[in-house]
This record gives structure tokens, C-alpha cells and sequence, in this order.
């Protein structure tokens, strides 16, 4: 129920951007390319490349649905109840754990064919273009934008699973099916 919620809210349009918690901001290395920009006016480019950034996130997130069935059809009992009896986010940190490699590989080249798409490339290259030399100056130009982007949608994906899974252990109201009703109502912490 954790992964299909954060999925759902994440694998959309806006899913990254507008949520201020998984929001991905410019790279570190652009941060002062980034201010240049801003303090020659030319926010839009700015805009538009971390819009492009968090677009290609959305598109690679509802890809982890999968994975992660196959990470919980792979689960033993011994690792249910070690979850069961975990801290609050057990069950997120053994997705982590068992699938981010496997996401990894999947998002990667998904980040890369929709950062061409929605044109982070061509958004980098008119947001240095318009920096002009300051970006040799400030020591960026050189960034792995599809491993950040990746990075980033699989850090955003699991704090959005460990906000799902700490509700339902806090809240009953989040045990929405029979079974979590079930696994959850009988246990004391």
C-alpha cells in the first residue's frame, strides 16, 4: 500500500515538482550557475532546467512498482516479522535494501530517454549558454545529470514509502485493507 501511494503521487505530472519534500533542485555543482543566472535575470532558464530535471523523475518512478512486487513476492516470514517488529520505516529500509540496486538499473536508463524527451540536455546546454563564461569560472559544466536525476527519484520515492509506511503503523485509519487491518490490529508495540 506504501509503494502504490508514493508511486501514485510521485509517477505523475507535478509528482516531483510540486512537492516540496522530494522536489529535486539543481545539482550542487550548478548551484553557483544557478545564482548567476538568477542574479542576471534569467530565472526562466534556471526554471526550466530543474522543471526539466523533475519531469524526468516522474516519468521513471512508476516503474518501481514492479520491482518492488517482486521484492515483496521474494520476502521470507523471518523478514515480515523482523518488519512487523521494526521501527517505523522497517519495512522502507528493506525495500531499499533488497531492490535499489535492481531500481537503479531500471531508472537510469528510463531518467536517460526522458531527459532527452523533456530536454534537460537542450535545458543544460541554454542554461550554461546564457551563464557564458562564468560556468568554466564557477567550475561546473561537467555533471552526470541522468545518475543525479536517478539519485534523486529513487531518495524521493523512499521517503515518500517511509511517510505511506508510518502512517499506517501510527494510524488506523490508514489500514485501508483487510489484511493490514489484520497484521497490524493484533500487534502491541
Amino acid at each position: 500500500k506504501g509503494v502504490q501511494g508514493a508511486v501514485a503521487s510521485l509517477g505523475r505530472e507535478g509528482g516531483f515538482l510540486n512537492n516540496a519534500a522530494v522536489r529535486i533542485p539543481m545539482p550542487e555543482g550548478l548551484a553557483k550557475v544557478e545564482k548567476a543566472l538568477r542574479m542576471l535575470g534569467q530565472d526562466k532558464y534556471a526554471d526550466q532546467f530543474v522543471t526539466t530535471l523533475n519531469q524526468a523523475a516522474e516519468k521513471a518512478v512508476p516503474e518501481a512498482a514492479g520491482i518492488l512486487a517482486d521484492t515483496l513476492r521474494d520476502m521470507s516470514l523471518e523478514d515480515a516479522r523482523a518488519i512487523l517488529k521494526g521501527p517505523d520505516d522497517a519495512a522502507t529500509a528493506y525495500f531499499r535494501a533488497k531492490s535499489e540496486a535492481r531500481l537503479r538499473e531500471r531508472f537510469k536508463p528510463l531518467v536517460s530517454q526522458a531527459t532527452d524527451r523533456a530536454g534537460v540536455t537542450s535545458a543544460y546546454k541554454t542554461m550554461v549558454k546564457k551563464a557564458g563564461p562564468l560556468v568554466n569560472m564557477l567550475g561546473a559544466g561537467n555533471e552526470d545529470l541522468d545518475g543525479y536525476v536517478t539519485r534523486k527519484s529513487l531518495d524521493g520515492l523512499f521517503l515518500m514509502v517511509a511517510e505511506e509506511e508510518k502512517a499506517i503503523r501510527a494510524n488506523p485509519v490508514a489500514r485501508t485493507t483487510d489484511l493490514l487491518k489484520k497484521v497490524f490490529g493484533g500487534q502491541a508495540k
